[in-house]
């Protein structure tokens, strides 16, 4: 392994000065070697920041679509000297050889194909885990989708070149499943741990993984799986004799972090990092295009991570601008709120949904601590009534300075991200975004009315409220408008649309709840622990409610997943992912404490946003001519 060095982007548009003779066309060491089509311009003005932010991206697509042309280049220039290329495709009657093939993604490296033996159904599923890990499966849609159809019809056929081998058919579960197809925990009922090899780790880590995929708590044989699967990797982790692999680091990563607790740009982050050339001799591409793949997310994430500092940078700019830095009872939870946005939105024509999601998250926050702690009772209801009255809010004055800023700040983004929503969806939606703000504060009013007469509602009663105002509405519903599908009225009124959301809120409502509960209790505040240990007539303790609300929280989860990876629905898939993004960032924050209140995930903001990549530099590009990109 060689020397660990930075491989990243210069962080400014303008080229780089200083050389070195050692790096490739006489670009700085280290650094990939990119085309730079502009310099940046001046950003006093408001206009200019904006024009800028979108040169970045759009200067960050185009260095990324050339190195997908390049790599795709020297693929169709080594292919013309070495063999023919075949396309992959579910197998037909001319195709006797039963070869997978399909059409490339126009610019996209090409992929190989094989015969289909369950050596290479193996390969082609490691293939594309590899691309969603590195974070640009994206980039090879067309491909994916081909050998994911392909692998359903053996799997419903029970092929035994799957079932019989335990890594090929987990992970072929897990991926099916991951990616919308029906196939049934019922497939995986012959692993069992006196099946398995018990020292194969990688088939231990897949039965693993795959034991965090279940939709239901019918699903036994999945928790049975991860019972066993999880006690054994353990035991191989704590054993003196087991050697401190990149697998092994998986292992360790993937017992602590269960996959829902995650955020995919820190994933890729990790997995790129630890990038690793023999464990994935298996793909069934060359050790070079190994390389040329991993060279792909390095240049991916860096372009990426461009746009989401000059992103942060206009967020900054807009706290200041809208004064939202001068309120003394605020927290200041902007960067949180654009890491869980960058963390899962991460594509770059995603910058809208990022910009939006980040604003109102830090919106929430400045509201939930004005009702919590912040305003008198006056000072909310004031906000509540301006609000209300929105378009027709001068019509009556401002109690306080405090009020005017949260209220101000409120009607200059709604307005603001409305007009742009509805300029996208071609239809008028700014009166959903109002709706979605008036729905929160008129329940929080009704927590501020709990609190000032003392009355403890039921459980149930708790919770329907608690479901708006965890403040998840402000946040995901407008996003969905930035993702790409039309929203139709229709959609927005479908049982489903709002089973999603119930189902969100109330795993984020229950997490936090049983993070914070100590805290909530000496503000005053009830929640889902205080009120199981309140109804029980002193039967429950406080670990007890706690241990009790785990089942409600693990249901939820599951029920969501369950609708989100379900097929025919009013709910576009991208739009469902959404919901299931935020479940995963409620996990992320609260899944062992409550992080989102300290300054815990600090190094998770700086990972995704601010540090560049660290890579073994002897291993990355080896061969691979870039010349074509430099200045």
């Amino acid at each position: 392994m060689g020397t660990r060095g930075l491989i990243n982007l210069p962080t400014s548009l303008s080229p780089p000065s200083g050389r070195c003779t050692s790096s490739v066309s006489g670009l700085p060491c280290g650094v990939l070697p990119v085309r730079w089509s502009r310099s940046p311009r001046p950003t006093a003005a408001r206009g200019a920041k904006n024009r800028q932010l979108l040169e970045v991206g759009e200067s960050a697509a185009g260095m990324q679509n050339q190195l997908l042309g390049l790599v795709n280049g020297m693929e169709k220039k080594k292919a013309r000297e070495t063999r023919t290329k075949q396309q992959l495709q579910a197998p037909s009657s001319d195709n006797a050889a039963g070869v997978a093939t399909a059409a490339p993604l126009p610019g996209s490296p090409e992929i190989q194909c094989f015969p289909t033996t369950a050596k290479t159904i193996h390969r082609q599923l490691s293939t594309v885990d590899v691309l969603e890990k590195i974070g640009i499966s994206r980039h090879f849609a067309a491909q994916i989708k081909s050998i994911l159809e392909f692998t359903y019809s053996r799997w419903l056929q029970r092929d035994e070149e799957i079932m019989l081998d335990t890594e090929t058919c987990a992970m072929a579960f897990r991926i099916l499943r991951m990616n919308g197809y029906d196939v049934s925990s019922d497939g995986l009922s012959h692993l069992t741990e006196a099946s398995v090899d018990l020292n194969d780790t990688r088939s231990l880590l897949e039965l693993y993984k795959v034991s965090q995929l279940s939709t239901s708590k019918d699903e036994l044989i999945l928790d049975i799986i991860g019972f066993w699967s999880g006690r054994l990797l353990k035991e191989q982790l704590s054993s003196s004799k087991a050697q401190r692999t990149p697998l092994l680091r998986e292992v360790r990563h993937a017992l602590h972090s269960p996959f829902y607790t995650t955020l995919d740009r820190l994933e890729h982050k990790m997995n790129i990092e630890e990038f690793d050339f023999l464990g994935h001799q298996m793909l069934y591409l060359p050790w070079q295009r190994n390389q040329d793949l991993l060279a792909l997310g390095v240049m991916d994430f860096n372009t990426s991570q461009l746009v989401y500092q000059q992103e942060l940078q206009h967020l900054e700019s807009w706290v200041k601008e809208r004064r939202l830095n001068q309120l003394p009872f605020a927290r200041q939870k902007l960067a949180y709120f654009y890491l869980s946005a960058a963390g899962t939105m991460f594509p770059g024509e995603l910058s809208d949904a990022r910009i939006l999601w980040a604003k109102n998250g830090a919106l929430t926050t400045v509201v939930d601590d004005f009702f919590d702690a912040g305003g008198s009772k006056e000072e909310l209801e004031n906000l509540t009534t301006l609000v209300e009255m929105w378009d027709r809010h001068d019509e009556i004055q401002y109690y306080s300075k405090h009020v005017e800023i949260v209220f101000s700040a409120i009607y200059s983004s709604v307005n603001q991200l409305g007009a742009k929503a509805s300029a996208v969806q071609g239809r008028n939606v700014t009166k959903h975004f109002v709706d979605i703000w008036q729905d929160l504060l008129r329940n929080m009013m009704t927590e501020v009315e709990w609190r000032e007469t003392r009355y403890i509602p039921r459980p149930e009663e708790y919770m329907e409220n608690a479901v708006v105002t965890f403040a998840l509405g402000p946040v995901v519903l407008p996003a969905l408008y930035f993702i790409g599908p039309k929203i139709t009225e229709y959609t927005v009124g479908d049982t489903e649309y709002k089973e999603l959301f119930r189902l969100m809120s109330t795993c984020g409502r229950l997490l936090n709840d049983v993070q914070t509960y100590e805290r909530e209790y000496m503000d005053g505040k009830i929640n889902s622990v205080s009120l199981l240990v309140h109804h029980s007539g002193g039967s429950m303790t406080i670990p007890e409610a706690r241990e009790e609300l785990q089942e409600p929280i693990e249901n939820c989860r599951r029920d969501l997943l369950r609708l989100v990876l379900k097929q025919d629905s009013a709910v576009p898939r991208q739009c469902k992912e959404l919901f299931w993004k935020m479940c995963k960032t409620c996990y992320f924050f609260y899944y062992k404490g409550d992080a989102f209140s300290s300054a815990e995930k600090a190094g998770a903001v700086d990972a995704v946003i601010h540090e560049p990549l660290q890579l073994p530099m002897d291993l990355l590009l080896p061969g691979l001519d870039l010349s074509s990109l430099c200045v």
